[in-house]
């Protein structure tokens, strides 16, 4: 019952009469300028009754029927006979001169109703403007009478006479003074917290500038003002209490003051001055007995230039070298589009319309708002609005489907509530979306400041703000999507991002592309940024199976072989390394080099499941756990969010998601571990996660002629005619994985592994831990000792392997054979 009550009284005047549908922008606009007319009119005829009031005066005061229409033009006044009538009624009868605050607070009326300012509060200036209004009325009508003379008004009107009669009987003139001076001064202390500042200044002038001492503070040894002149009065136990002042400005220590005696409290506040602080020290003086104070000599410096040749620091490595004179790609490689010049991608009434659908939708199912917010991006349009009190959330989350149906528009999104705010967020796609050029991007003051180890710029958020992350602390990048929705050019606008940054000798590329024609655009820059293993030298740009699994085994070998540079040089990351080898305090002889960062990019991770499965998910899975301490991340792409592509490992160590439109709620969840990539509208929009809340961006737009002219110019500027070379992997052979049996290291249960497979015809690993009951790492072992032995075939990843022996006898030959 109370929150019923509580809700109704919540209403406003117009919902209250069921104004709500008639009072729009429009009315409000007309009402507004009627109002502000009709100011106007009363000030005109306000202006005139001062010069033709005697001449109606008779006229208004013995009004006879018909002559309001003032047929014979016996009214004076400017305005005609309602105005003579509304200047008298309100001047003469009512608050004299003080009545023109009547018609400026009309105006403020019709001013607010056009829209020009929505945040005024019309009844703090009703009672602001009405109190000022009776006050003035009185004041005027006791300081302005005797100067005004023979007037047919009061200056203060009827409503001053009558009241400055009725006080001046009651308490006397002194009394009404009094009474209009506590009136002013409580106003003006209500409107500003000068006026205590004021009154206090006049009834104490010499000490309210006494205790505004100017205090100066010096933290340096060159005397140097820190501190400006401090304002404050220091209060200590509800007194003023007197600033330090320091005799020697070049020295950081305050001097003694001389105290006081507790019998002469009179004298405590007594004004020290640098004079007065003089005088005492030189009485202090002649009191006390000698003391001298020897200051300590301060041992002179070396100076720098007189330093032998060969304690100079050595100069700095240039990382660059020898490609000092490389250059950059330009910006001129890139296309602008007419969006990049565009302010409004919204059109006011586009933003009017869903505006009130929103509001209209709500107010339908009962929930009421205080106020919306519409923020316009290039693509989506953020509307953020504040719930009335005692409205549920929830509410609000369910209506989502409505709200889409109200705005016959796609990809609807509530966020609720906002982080960080107050309010909830509905993302409303633009009719008319724009494109984020990868020109805008880059030519942005963000991107061409920014220090990032490995700057990736994405693109612009619903505010219209360049989005960028730092690889180096993702530090791995997951990015799905449904076909056709962006993931291609996302990866695209990813590696232009790093060409435009970075030179040669600081990042090399690995590019991972089973569908050969994504990444083939990018061969002329193979020699200078991308990675390889040796033999792929002339292809590497990695199209085959068998060479993603072996490139990727050579990246955990440059990996460990990393690890092992940073141990030596007692270094945890690759940017400490790099800035020990640039100061020179590693030796090159001794293995040390430049570390270049190095992104490998996979485009098509569920193909390369399907086809190697284990063998590509594992080193993957050890280069995201080990590898961005030494500077190599990875970035994986996929169209088939699955959970048998995305699995729990790829999961746990790829802690930075970029979902693009997905088509069911599950394959959100599988990518962001939350709902909302389903709802995205496509083209590029896209949602990025890395922490709690994942951002709504628009991608950047790189078409592929542009791709091929920042590939032709890199092409062409001298830099590595070589790829990084890739450690080889190593061989089955030396791994342990291949090779002869050998028959002096057999495990004591190799027989009875045998005969269980051979009896069962079942080549699996779990089967001999079950039959035997012993570990999974001890019967991985007696698999492959069996498979050298030739008694089971390879493995099928987690199917059954072949058993090669059909029965027992053959078994028992074999065996013989192992045992002479």
């Amino acid at each position: 019952m109370a929150k019923k009550k509580s809700e109704r009284k919540s209403k406003t005047f117009t919902e209250a009469l069921g104004l709500n549908n008639i009072i729009n922008d429009k009315t409000g606009f007309v009402v507004g300028l009627i109002l502000l007319c009709v100011a106007i009119y009363i000030c005109v005829a306000f202006f005139s009754y001062f010069n033709t009031g005697a001449a109606d005066q008779s006229l208004v005061t013995d009004l006879r029927p018909g002559e309001v229409e003032n047929a014979n033009r016996a009214f004076q006044n400017t305005c005609g006979s309602l105005g003579a009538l509304l200047s008298y009624g309100l001047i003469s009868r009512c608050f004299g001169i003080p009545a023109f605050i009547i018609p400026a607070f009309i105006a403020l009326c019709g001013i607010r109703m056009m829209g020009a300012y929505k945040k005024l509060s019309l009844m703090k200036w009703f009672m602001g403007m009405a109190l000022v209004m009776i006050w003035s009325s009185v004041t005027f009508a006791k300081a302005l009478t005797p100067l005004m003379g023979n007037q047919v008004y009061n200056p203060g009107g009827d409503h001053g006479a009558f009241c400055v009669q009725y006080m001046e009987n009651l308490v006397g003139t002194p009394g009404l003074i009094a009474i209009l001076v506590i009136v002013m001064l409580a106003y003006l202390t209500y409107l500003t917290s000068e006026t205590i500042t004021v009154v206090r200044k006049l009834m104490n002038p010499f000490g309210y500038i006494r205790d505004k001492v100017k205090f100066t503070v010096v933290h340096d040894d060159k005397g140097e003002n820190v501190n400006e002149a401090c304002d404050e009065e220091a209060i200590v136990g509800g007194e003023p209490v007197e600033a330090l002042v320091y005799d020697d400005p070049t020295r950081a220590e305050p001097i003694d003051l001389p105290t006081q005696p507790a019998t002469e409290p009179q004298e405590l506040n007594t004004l020290y001055t640098p004079d007065s602080n003089e005088k005492a020290k030189k009485t202090a003086e002649k009191e006390a007995p000698g003391f001298e104070v020897e200051e300590e000599k301060i041992e002179e410096k070396a100076n720098s230039k007189t330093l032998a040749n060969n304690n100079l620091p050595l100069t700095p490595i240039n990382p660059r070298e020898p490609f000092t004179r490389w250059k950059f790609p330009s910006l001129d490689l890139l296309k602008e589009y007419n969006s990049d010049t565009k302010t409004n991608y919204v059109s006011q009434e586009e933003l009017e319309a869903n505006k009130d659908r929103i509001i209209k939708v709500l107010n339908d199912f009962g929930v009421q708002i205080r106020s919306i917010r519409a923020t316009v991006g290039p693509t989506i349009t953020l509307y953020e609005i504040t719930p009335a009190q005692g409205i549920r959330i929830s509410k609000i989350k369910n209506l989502e489907d409505d709200i889409a149906l109200s705005l016959a528009a796609i990809g609807i999104r509530i966020i609720a509530p906002m982080p960080g705010k107050g309010t909830i967020g509905i993302e409303v796609p633009n009719a008319k979306p724009n494109i984020v050029s990868m020109f805008s991007i880059l030519n942005s003051r963000k991107f061409q400041e920014s220090t990032m180890e490995l700057p990736i710029a994405l693109g612009k958020t619903i505010t219209n703000e360049v989005y960028m992350v730092d690889l180096a602390k993702i530090p791995h990048l997951l990015v799905a999507g449904a076909t056709g929705q962006g993931k291609s050019v996302g990866l695209n606008a990813i590696i232009t991002s790093l060409l435009y940054k970075k030179h040669p000798n600081e990042l090399k590329i690995v590019l991972v592309d089973p569908k050969k024609v994504e990444f083939s655009v990018y061969s002329p820059i193979a020699k200078p940024f991308m990675a390889a293993v040796e033999e792929n030298e002339d292809e590497p740009i990695i199209t085959d199976v068998q060479k993603v699994v072996k490139t990727l085994k050579g990246l955990c070998v440059l990996m460990d072989e990393r690890y092992d540079l940073l141990k030596a040089a007692r270094v945890r990351n690759i940017r400490e390394y790099n800035q020990k080898f640039l100061r020179h305090e590693l030796n090159p002889e001794e293995g040390h080099e430049y570390m270049p960062y190095i992104v490998v990019i996979i485009d098509e991770f569920g193909d390369l499941i399907l086809t190697a499965g284990k063998e590509v998910e594992m080193p993957i899975t050890r280069i995201a756990q080990l590898a961005r301490a030494v500077g190599i991340h990875m970035i994986i792409a996929t169209q088939r969010p699955t959970t048998s592509i995305i699995t729990g490992n790829i999961k746990a160590n790829f802690p930075g998601r970029i979902a693009f439109r997905v088509g069911a709620m599950m394959d959100s969840r599988i990518i962001l571990d939350r709902p909302g990539a389903q709802q995205l509208v496509g083209r590029g929009d896209m949602l990025y996660l890395n922490g709690a809340d994942p951002v709504r961006v628009q991608c950047a737009f790189v078409d592929t002629p542009e791709v091929e002219n920042i590939t032709k110019f890199i092409a062409n500027q001298p830099g590595p005619v070589r790829p990084l070379e890739i450690p080889e992997p190593l061989s089955e052979d030396e791994t342990g994985g291949g090779g002869s049996l050998d028959t002096h290291n057999l495990d004591p249960l190799f027989e009875e592994a045998a005969r269980a497979i051979v009896v069962t015809q079942q080549g699996s690993t779990s089967m001999i831990q079950r039959r035997l009951s012993i570990g999974y790492n001890r019967a991985g072992r007696l698999m492959d000792q069996l498979e050298k032995a030739g008694i089971v075939g390879a493995a099928k990843g987690s199917k059954p392997r072949e058993v090669l022996i059909s029965d027992e006898v053959s078994l028992d030959n074999m065996l013989t054979v192992l045992r002479g």
